[in-house]
């Protein structure tokens, strides 16, 4: 398929899934790094009553919350 043809069809709403190699597919500033941070013990209790109530877990709650921070900066 011609890349012409591809736009057309993902511009269109159209499934083009089955047109990619999945398996070489990376995604862009996503890589993985580790970091420390002390909090104080009311915090963490606070995170972890939240991630309670949302059903996940304390890492997701601290990054869901930093990067719409993060995306309220740049906006």
């Amino acid at each position: 398929m011609k890349a012409k043809d591809f736009d057309k069809r993902f511009d269109e709403g159209k499934d083009v899934s089955r047109h990619l190699d999945l398996s070489r597919a990376t995604r862009v500033n996503q890589e993985q790094r580790r970091v420390n941070v002390a909090l104080p013990s009311w915090m963490i209790h606070a995170l972890d009553k939240e991630a309670g109530r949302l059903g996940v877990t304390r890492q997701s709650v601290i990054k869901v919350w930093i990067s719409e921070r993060l995306k309220e900066k740049t906006a």
